[in-house]
């Protein structure tokens, strides 16, 4: 038994069904499915999270329809051989002593797929349009509508004879069932709308007639937003009528926040770092307070077994979702149980990764743990047949990820970092607003590092010379970058400064133009800077929007902040001149000039380009070699780390 977090590692019984700690894992895509069904990448990587001691896992969504195809992966609930691939996925999630739940899902009007590059038309409660998707839906018939609660009962079964404990109807974020309960949607004149009784009935339906079809003891749930974080969708007080009257029909509830209808709601999908810990708690205690015989479930920014421990003891919940804790740390129920919580690799809520993977069509990973998905290739480290010397050069995220690894398949290794802290520009990343928890790459790498034997060398500069000496037999280089100043026409009179040099310390004036070239998170967190210090801003971006290489949850977020923070943004934007109070920028569609006038600095977030001058001295030395991260080409810590997994798992 934990003492740092009994309640969390307490069994919960959940209609006679016993699951072993109050840890979930949410139904969440992977794309690790492949034709509609899952795949033996897909069970790896649950089996890992099984493994880690996770209670229970719910399994991503499985279309119930035709119509249902929101994503061209999603699990198909109609395909003849889901029972069979279902069964030896529970079977091995089992084996461990976690339970499994499947989410039975539509999207309703939150239709943003295409099949062959053509929009399939959305099957809608009304013809009540989704904002963020631009989609007008046709609306059902009422024998549509009945069809539709057919096809979750017959998919509902299919699971059940799969072996699974447990079904979850997802009514959150806007989707299908939610779609039922808003009068702003739900403009029907059938059974199925109207009333407030009449908007419930399409779930209530599904639940009724599942239990007619399946086994007493299967386990029916539902998944609902708290609030949909939207002036025209559900509020908390809506949500609370309505879980009080849906859960005599179900067996639990499932709490998370936000609506895919909306960009503002659609943030709380997967609510970035910004966002804070556990911040949906106070709906749920209070649900838990109004339905005191109904167990509820959490999700939203628990990251941290303390935080979760922290939403149970308060009667926050009865369990609590830690979904990207576990895609960070598969392994963090098991060293959290065993009261080791400062082994635990945090996530950072970058969502660069997991959702970010998903929203391209990608399989899941993690920035900071790319085994996550790739567990068939990555996830046991093995024995090198020869023990190597290994020399990385870089102490930042990529070159401290290849030498814990490098260091873990059982090879002799140094890390040499020319300053005298590790860690790279996320050092710098850390010091901007709302980027904090960026720095948790850091700290986690190190500790990674800390748990192999791996020499560290500060403060030095590796020459052709100390190669030789030394008798490496493999160089790992991630050297980095350093800036790529554009070219633009200066007379020298305008106080410019680079990106580093502003976050090493450097002042400006008090009216301050951004060329942010990168359009990531650097140009937003400089300009949320200086507007907080009570610059006037001016965000000129060579892009679309700022921000628009980013997560669209966190960019959006970001926006967010940067339009109550009053700064000015200038898209399609290039850098092309300045004198000593004015910058001209030049629209890289229309190639007009855009002048900016009364300006006191210029701050420059450029490109980057690498720094990889070594690679050269070892080449004459014959030696093998790897080039990873920037110093092969700038990219982000994503790649880095990859690249630093990759390069050590592939040393012989």
């Amino acid at each position: 038994m934990s003492l740092l977090f009994p309640t969390l590692f307490s069994p919960f019984n959940l209609k006679g069904i016993e699951i072993k700690n109050r840890i979930f894992s949410t139904g969440h895509d992977t794309d690790l499915g492949r034709s509609g069904l899952p795949t033996e990448e897909m069970t790896a990587y649950h089996v890992a999270r099984a493994k880690g001691g996770v209670g229970l896992i719910i399994v991503q969504v499985v279309a119930v329809h035709p119509s249902a195809l929101y994503t061209a992966e999603v699990l198909r609930g109609w395909h003849p051989d889901i029972v069979p691939k279902f069964k030896n996925m529970v079977g091995k999630i089992k084996s461990y002593g976690t339970k499994v739940f499947v989410q039975l899902f539509h999207p309703g009007r939150e239709l943003a797929a295409r099949k062959n590059g053509i929009t399939s038309t959305a099957w809608g409660v009304s013809a009540a349009p989704s904002e963020r998707f631009k989609v007008v839906p046709k609306t059902m018939s009422t024998l549509e509508v009945e069809e539709l609660v057919k096809s979750y009962v017959e998919t509902g079964v299919r699971l059940a004879d799969a072996g699974v404990d447990g079904l979850e109807i997802v009514g959150s974020h806007g989707y299908l069932p939610a779609q039922f309960f808003s009068p702003s949607i739900n403009n029907r004149t059938d059974d199925y709308g109207g009333t407030y009784e009449n908007r419930l009935r399409f779930l209530r339906n599904i639940s009724q007639k599942l239990r007619e079809n399946i086994s007493s003891d299967l386990i029916i749930g539902a998944r609902f937003s708290g609030t949909e974080f939207d002036q025209s969708g559900l509020s908390e007080d809506e949500m609370f009528s309505i879980c009080r009257d849906i859960a005599p029909s179900l067996d639990y509830i499932n709490i998370t926040g936000g609506t895919s209808a909306t960009s503002g709601g659609a943030i709380h999908i997967t609510p970035p770092m910004s966002i804070e810990n556990a911040y949906l708690a106070p709906f749920s205690k209070k649900l838990k307070q109004i339905i005191p015989e109904t167990p509820i479930l959490l999700a939203g920014r628990i990251n941290r077994p303390f935080e979760a421990e922290a939403v149970l003891k308060n009667g926050g919940a009865d369990m609590c979702g830690m979904t990207r804790a576990m895609i960070s740390d598969p392994m963090m129920p098991f060293k959290a149980e065993r009261d080791d919580p400062s082994s635990i690799r945090v996530c950072i809520a970058c969502n660069q990764a997991c959702i970010g993977h998903a929203q391209l069509g990608v399989s899941i990973s993690c920035i900071q743990y790319p085994e996550s998905g790739r567990e068939l290739q990555y996830g046991e480290k093995k024995r090198a047949l020869i023990k190597r010397r290994i020399l990385v050069v870089g102490g930042g995220p990529g070159g401290m990820k290849s030498a814990a690894v490098a260091a873990e398949c059982g090879h002799e290794v140094t890390l040499v970092e020319m300053t005298s802290q590790l860690g790279g520009q996320v050092l710098l990343a850390q010091l901007l607003p709302h980027r904090a928890e960026f720095g948790g790459v850091v700290q986690n790498l190190e500790r990674e590092l800390a748990s192999q034997d791996v020499e560290i060398i500060f403060n030095k500069t590796v020459t052709g010379d100390y190669l030789v000496e030394q008798r490496f037999e493999h160089v790992i280089l991630a050297t980095g970058s350093k800036p790529y100043l554009p070219d633009y026409r200066n007379d020298g009179c305008m106080h410019t400064l680079s990106h580093e040099q502003f976050l090493s310390g450097s002042s400006t004036g008090s009216s301050v133009v951004i060329y942010d070239w990168r359009s990531d998170w650097i140009g937003i967190g400089i300009a949320e800077k200086l507007a907080a210090d009570g610059c006037f801003v001016r965000l000129a971006v060579n892009g679309v929007s700022a921000g628009s290489a980013l997560q669209s949850y966190v960019r959006d977020e970001a926006l967010g902040r940067l339009s109550r923070a009053g700064v000015e943004v200038i898209s399609f934007a290039r850098l092309y001149g300045v004198d000593e109070t004015t910058v001209y920028l030049l629209h890289t569609i229309t190639q007009e000039l855009t002048v900016l006038e009364n300006v006191n600095t210029l701050v420059i977030v450029p490109p980057m380009q690498p720094i990889a001058d070594l690679a050269i001295e070892i080449q004459k030395l014959n030696l093998k070699y790897a080039v990873i991260g920037d110093a092969a080409s700038p990219r982000t810590v994503e790649e880095a780390v990859y690249e630093g997994l990759k390069v050590a798992f592939e040393v012989q």
